[in-house]
């Protein structure tokens, strides 16, 4: 069996309420893959049963979807990010990481965040890292209360950090998990390592729960959090790579490697039935 099903479509949306933290199902048809398998989570360690595909982009067009994302447009750390670096190529997200001038940095990258607001469920993504040193690649989700389309933005009840991969060591990633309210407080930094993160694709997951944040890799659960003292609200989906010299631990880009690319094959949000 493909442990990688694709859908039928790029695009199978369903009604999400924003800021309302309710699912309001749009049909009762199943999503299914080509074969007529219905697409599950990726098969994990704990038992995810009950969920169902509700959003997801398979990446299938020839361009980003504007209807659906915004493009990452700040600039932070050593990079400035440019819609210009993002492009949809052979049925994946290509984010382009370069050599070049803008804004008062001298690397670019890229990066887009859902238009939608997403709730409790389980969030999925099949990611291929840069090989090129110096840079940032991540997979995560945020509630923000001032979100400026692509500008990044402060405030909101928690960060999910699924996957932050800094490119000086491809055989490991961190996941992390901020929560700011009723305190601002870090529930956990944690380094996994991995086989090599740069030459194949890999699944990264996150179950988003009133009580518990959990964390996946291909299948493994590698984090649970706590988070039935905190308030949660709703999420955004950013998928990233920039530029960063995070004191020094990652170093500059090296400019002979460049420009290189980070490789999304699709993102997928579930939710119970």
């Amino acid at each position: 069996m493909n442990p990688y099903p694709r859908l039928v479509s790029s695009k199978h949306i369903f009604g999400l309420a924003h800021g309302a933290f309710a699912l309001l199902v749009a049909t009762t048809t199943s999503v299914a893959a080509p074969t007529g398998a219905i697409i599950k989570p990726f098969q994990t360690t704990v038992n995810l049963e009950g969920y169902r595909l509700v959003w997801s982009d398979e990446f299938d067009g020839r361009t980003l979807n504007t209807t659906e994302w915004h493009y990452r447009t700040d600039s932070k750390m050593n990079s400035t990010q440019l819609p210009g670096n993002v492009s949809v190529v052979d049925g994946k997200l290509r984010l382009a990481l370069k050599k070049e001038k803008a804004g008062d940095k001298n690397y670019t990258g890229g990066g887009v965040i859902s238009k939608r607001h997403f709730a409790y469920g389980y969030y999925e993504a099949r990611i291929k890292m840069p090989a090129s040193r110096g840079w940032h690649t991540s997979f995560w989700m945020a509630g923000f209360d001032d979100m400026k389309p692509g500008q990044g933005a402060s405030g909101g009840k928690h960060e999910l950090d699924v996957c932050e991969q800094d490119s000086f060591e491809a055989t490991s990633y961190t996941h992390n998990l901020h929560m700011r309210k009723p305190v601002g407080k870090s529930l956990g930094w944690t380094r996994i390592r991995t086989p090599n993160l740069t030459t194949d694709f890999h699944v990264w997951g996150c179950e988003f729960t009133p009580e518990a944040v959990r964390y996946f890799f291909d299948g493994q659960l590698v984090g649970t959090y706590d988070i039935t003292p905190y308030e949660k609200g709703d999420v955004q989906i950013w998928l990233t790579s920039i530029a960063a010299n995070l004191g020094n631990k990652t170093g500059d880009p090296v400019d002979r490697e460049l420009p290189d690319y980070a490789w999304f094959d699709y993102v997928r949000f579930f939710a119970r039935k």
